[in-house]
């Protein structure tokens, strides 16, 4: 395990003076009628991209101080797009409208699932890797990411993605819809994804969602043959500092980039 300071994240903005953009997103499926994303170039020309998503009732301002933080080499250049979730009530909060991307029921681990959330938000995570091919990166050059609820639907969206991505980064997360798994990927002979690159990580203090449910989805995903790169780290529901090195070098890894 190992040792990690806490990173605060709101509260901070793009203090590297890497040029941020709010940029609205309209597509053609019902869900990405108003999805908006806020997005950090590292360089001229980016030929990579990072889609991350956030977690419940943040939003995508809540990662973009990771980007400076990341320290990227100056040999990739790659555009992080970090959507914000549509707002909906969700009913644990008593039905309060914030952004999420499905609502959660309860938190029984064994209890419904919002399932027509989930499958809509992992086709908003499909329609902004397929803009990003639009503008020149191709799927084989984009990594799904995501923190807790967004790490669940970058999970669910990127084994189901009908071409190759780069890579999958679920932090302090679960994945949903488990039972499908097998259907859906697994068994299915039109997956493509099956030899992802994974970076999970997990807080072992994590009291939102406990560490268990990181270790169940990895050992299960490893069960079916997927190659996990695993972290966990003596914090809680959070990034820490060495979380952020591992992913930096997990980044350059599978973007292969020079040094």
């Amino acid at each position: 395990i190992t040792r990690c300071a806490y990173i605060v994240k709101p509260g901070f903005r793009n203090i590297a003076g890497f040029p941020v953009t709010l940029r609205g997103f309209w597509g053609q499926e019902p869900p990405m009628s108003d999805i908006e994303t806020v997005e950090i170039t590292t360089g001229a020309d980016p030929d990579a991209s990072v889609i991350w998503l956030h977690g419940l009732g943040a939003d995508g301002h809540d990662f973009e101080p990771i980007v400076p933080e990341l320290r990227l080499p100056a040999s990739l250049s790659a555009r992080f797009v970090f959507p914000h979730a549509p707002v909906r009530p969700v009913t644990i909060n008593g039905g309060m409208a914030m952004r999420a991307w499905y609502d959660i029921y309860s938190l029984d681990r064994g209890g419904a699932v919002d399932e027509q959330g989930v499958r809509d938000s992992a086709e908003i995570a499909n329609a902004l890797i397929r803009r990003e091919r639009e503008r020149g990166i191709a799927a084989s050059r984009t990594v799904l990411a995501g923190f807790s609820q967004g790490g669940a639907i970058a999970l669910h969206a990127a084994l189901r993605y009908p071409e190759p991505l780069a890579g999958l980064m679920a932090l302090s997360t679960y994945l949903p819809l488990g039972s499908s798994l097998d259907a859906e990927v697994v068994d299915n002979a039109a997956a493509v994804n099956g030899s992802i690159p994974i970076f999970m990580a997990h807080g072992t203090f994590d009291p939102v969602l406990p560490m268990q449910m990181g270790v169940d989805s990895r050992d299960l995903l490893r069960d079916r043959g997927f190659e996990i790169e695993w972290h966990e780290y003596p914090m809680a529901h959070a990034v820490c500092a060495e979380e952020i090195a591992h992913i930096r070098r997990w980044l350059v890894g599978v973007f292969d980039a020079a040094e």
